[in-house]
């Protein structure tokens, strides 16, 4: 390291003597003068630029290659959504194909459930008016009965006289003894 030093110390001072020499009016030295600058610096800063150019490229390539990478990660994960949302497109057709029919299904069960109600409610209908046309049949009976009853009671007292009863009376009587013998 210590040549190169002492490389660029010489160089600097021959450097300086044309300068000194382009104050009295001569173009030639500061040209030589600029010349040799720049060979200078290109000799010492050759490698460090070389290597930050080489650096820097790799470093982009490296950053490229990473962004080639996510883009194909992203590219998958871009397919495999895709197929998620035909997939889930196919479950949701699923799913709702299934509520139809659960819907038709207990559509179904509830008319099934409305007609039974309705059979059982007719049947019960039918059974109460049976009963109570009975009901009214066994009234109007009772009350036929005793009208019959009454009206027979008015008759027999306006027709039946004294005698009529005693003779009645007579003839119970007979029967009555007679029905313990007709019995042995």
């Amino acid at each position: 390291m210590r040549p190169r030093l002492g490389a660029v110390l010489w160089i600097a001072a021959v450097a300086a003597a044309p300068a000194q020499a382009a104050e009295e009016g001569g173009l030639l030295f500061p040209w030589i003068n600029f010349g040799l600058l720049l060979a200078v610096l290109f000799y010492f800063t050759r490698k460090p630029i070389q290597a930050f150019f080489g650096d820097r490229r790799a470093a982009i390539r490296k950053e490229l290659d990473e962004a080639a990478g996510l883009e194909r990660r992203a590219h998958q994960r871009y397919a495999q959504w895709q197929r998620r949302l035909v997939d889930l497109e196919r479950e949701l057709a699923e799913i709702r194909a299934g509520a139809q029919q659960r819907a038709e299904a207990e559509r179904a069960s509830l008319l099934a459930d409305a007609r039974a109600a309705a059979e059982r409610i007719r049947a019960d209908a039918a059974n109460a008016v049976e009963h109570e046309l009975r009901r009214a049949r066994a009234h109007l009976r009772e009350e036929a009965s005793q009208l019959a009853i009454e009206l027979a009671s008015g008759i027999l007292r306006e027709r039946v006289t004294d005698q009529d009863r005693d003779r009645l009376i007579d003839e119970f009587i007979e029967r009555i003894a007679r029905a313990p013998e007709a019995r042995k």
